[in-house]
């Protein structure tokens, strides 16, 4: 197939290029407004592959999706484009509106138009591919509840308002339209190349630095946890197999408390890069371990108490189910980062911005 992902240079979008490019011999266009989250070095193993172009472009812009639609003719189209952080949402909501209700509208139309000219072959094998997050349901509050694919929508922050809007126009436009649309919502992703705001890879890097280790609340906020690559797995067997007009909830069968997930990494870390004693210390010598940074701070406001999805559906129709453990996934995600230091602070300091903005500028000239 030839696919267009949108937002491919963000934390989901990358690995599911990544996917695509090493274990398929499908085609993909990456479209990418390039925002603070979007990092072309995450891409950096597959940019010379023949079988990848990026184009940098905002989803809002519906002359510019049109005419990328128009050239590179996809099968599919992945949309992942997204502004995704909660705190941030808080802070700002505007941009959320702007990116995930109006360029979803906006994609949907540029994709309409797209798809209601082709031949009536390639029209019935197209397929509006939308990736979406278990946050538009809420939260559950009893201990053995689960987000199915009929669950009610709840959303309880700017960010999943958005989101949980986007879905809706999705859907409106199958049955007004019968354009043929796949929804999925997935649980809390982790992994290789996350941007460092997020939890998981927010503590591994304070940890190493001996910052703290801030933590909502009491940090009993429970999360199912899915490993990236898993996820990327899912996304394509959905886009390939899925029935159209179906949702397909994605999750890692993982449900940690916040509070426990940090205090996992800091046993990694105090395995595999353990603390160093201060200055005057004998020689070699270690500190205590990084639970000792765990430092608790006040709760996000609306903060969603507990998130777990029911992923057997897919599981039963596609025959997806995670790979990875939450053991396994943190393990191979900890030892990422501790290699992959580089990456990690060229995102840091804004380096990552200020290159691909020199190299964009290049290009262009």
């Amino acid at each position: 197939m030839r696919i267009l992902v949108t937002g491919g240079a963000g934390f989901i979008g990358s690995a599911l290029i990544r996917h695509l490019l090493n274990d398929t011999k499908h085609q993909v266009l990456n479209l990418d407004k390039l925002t603070y989250a979007g990092n072309l070095e995450s891409l950096a193993s597959v940019a010379d592959n023949p079988r990848y172009q990026f184009l940098q472009a905002d989803i809002v812009d519906q002359a510019a999706v049109g005419a990328a639609l128009a050239q590179f003719q996809p099968d599919a189209i992945m949309h992942l484009a997204a502004e995704s952080h909660v705190d941030r949402s808080i802070d700002g909501p505007a941009a959320f509106i702007q990116t995930n209700i109006v360029g979803t509208y906006s994609l949907l139309e540029a994709s309409r138009a797209y798809w209601s000219g082709l031949p009536e072959a390639r029209k019935q094998a197209f397929r509006f591919h939308h990736i979406s997050t278990d946050e538009v349901y809420g939260d559950l509050h009893g201990v053995d509840d689960l987000f199915s694919e009929s669950t009610p929508y709840a959303p309880s922050s700017p960010y999943s308002a958005s989101k949980a809007a986007s879905d809706h126009l999705v859907r409106a436009w199958q049955r007004t339209y019968g354009l043929p649309v796949l929804l999925t919502n997935c649980s809390n992703n982790y992994g290789p190349y996350h941007f460092p705001e997020k939890l998981i890879p927010l503590v591994i890097l304070n940890a190493l630095d001996g910052k703290p280790l801030p933590v909502y609340g009491n940090g009993q906020q429970v999360r199912d946890w899915l490993y990236v690559e898993d996820h990327a797995r899912a996304l394509l067997k959905v886009v390939s197999e899925g029935r159209v007009g179906e949702t397909y909830n994605i999750g890692g069968h993982n449900e940690q408390k916040n509070l426990h997930v940090v205090e996992s990494i800091c046993a990694l870390l105090d395995e595999l890069a353990p603390r160093q004693a201060d200055r005057g210390a004998a020689a070699g010598s270690q500190a205590g371990s990084y639970k000792e940074l765990i430092t608790f701070v006040q709760d996000r406001p609306g903060h969603d108490q507990r998130y777990a999805i029911d992923a057997g559906k897919i599981e039963r129709e596609l025959g997806w189910k995670p790979e990875e453990t939450f053991a396994s996934g943190l393990r191979k995600t900890v030892n990422w980062y501790l290699a992959n230091l580089d990456w990690c602070r060229r995102v840091q300091d804004g380096s990552y911005q200020r290159e691909r903005l020199g190299a964009l500028k290049e290009h262009d000239a």
